[in-house]
């Protein structure tokens, strides 16, 4: 047997998905939720469903403890508790739904994904932040990484699509969805990744603005702007929310208006220097992979990005990246494949909890 029922508690949704081997037979989302308690209740067919195998449960935050996906104990849910400073809006959510799902099947085993977990691959030195390194080890301040989940398994794709073992590809993944990350994986481990300690740093998101001088907060705060004030304009009120008045890029390309206009450029440009940055980690390039919302379905972006690149070998082809679903969209012969492969988180969710009860 090989049904799994997937859950994924954000700060307020529960998506879920109910997998049969790789085939998604069922799944929805809760919106709106104030009590994450009732909302996985509500979800008591699926649980009762005598067929299941395992629950699989999305974990933002593993800290450095949680390289892999972890059979769910007590032990295990102090640990995340534990890590809830570092990702305070999340993994609160994660521990309730994990807590309503042991009560609602306790016979079944619960398995942690961990999104920081495909990360823990990140050489000290990129993953390191140059401060007091006391400071930095008593206060868990280093690059995690997150998105970890989707990077890993369009990794997979990646490679799949073309035809190579995922440990000879070097591949640059882009998720650029309302949240937007880069990773240079080599040989199918992540060595460097755009997020940071949080998901604030790297590229402009829909409300978050990605790279930022740390001075900024502090100049806001001694201009008389609170914590609370700093954090909800960084989160919920930057990126291309901030640069244009619209969050959703759809919009934003639809727009006449100048400040639109600037924002594309600056998110595309953004990108563009992570590709650049990643290309010279890696040395030699084999892929890029475009993912998530965006990435899957906007081929001006696409085209926006990967401008001025020709002399990388990074080149796409105008009729191929107007297509639609999992492909290559750089013509035969190029140097690097450019590729559009759609992200599957719940069911790299599903296979990794499966690995996990069958050891």
């Amino acid at each position: 047997m090989s049904r799994v029922l997937v859950l994924n508690c954000g700060s307020s949704s529960v998506k879920y998905s109910v997998f049969d081997g790789t085939q998604r037979v069922a799944g929805g989302l809760v919106e709106r939720v104030t009590d994450h308690t009732a909302a996985v209740s509500s979800l008591e067919n699926y649980f009762a469903d005598p067929e299941l195998t395992a629950i699989g449960h999305r974990v933002v935050h593993g800290g450095t403890r949680f390289r892999e996906p972890t059979l769910i104990s007590e032990d295990v849910l102090a640990a995340i508790d534990e890590l809830t400073p570092l990702a305070p809006l999340h993994n609160p959510a994660n521990l309730i739904g994990i807590t309503e799902a042991r009560r609602l099947r306790p016979d079944l085993p619960q398995v942690a994904v961990f999104d920081t977990a495909f990360h823990q691959t990140i050489p000290e030195h990129a993953a390191s932040y140059a401060i007091d390194r006391h400071t930095a080890a008593r206060h868990g301040i280093r690059r995690y990484g997150f998105h970890g989940t989707s990077h890993q398994y369009v990794a997979r794709q990646t490679a799949a699509l073309l035809g190579w073992p995922v440990n000879e590809l070097n591949t640059i993944i882009l998720h650029l969805g309302n949240g937007a990350s880069a990773t240079a994986v080599q040989g199918g481990q992540s060595v460097d990744t755009s997020m940071g300690m949080s998901p604030l740093e790297g590229l402009i998101m829909g409300t978050r603005p990605g790279d930022l001088d740390p001075a900024i907060p502090i100049h806001l705060q001694r201009a008389g702007l609170s914590l609370r004030e700093i954090d909800e304009l960084l989160n919920r009120q930057s990126g291309l929310l901030g640069l244009s008045g619209m969050s959703d890029m759809r919009d934003v390309l639809g727009s006449d208006l100048p400040e639109a206009k600037l924002a594309v450029e600056a998110y595309c440009y953004r990108v563009r220097k992570y590709i650049g940055a990643y290309h010279a980690i890696l040395g030699r390039l084999d892929a890029i992979a475009f993912t998530a919302g965006v990435g899957e379905n906007s081929a001006a972006i696409r085209a926006r990005v990967l401008d001025g690149l020709q002399p990388f070998g990074i080149l796409i082809d105008p009729a191929l990246n107007d297509g639609q679903g999992e492909r290559v969209i750089s013509p035969p012969g190029a140097r690097v494949a450019v590729c559009v492969v759609p992200t599957n988180e719940e069911l790299e969710i599903a296979r990794q909890s499966l690995q996990v009860v069958a050891r």
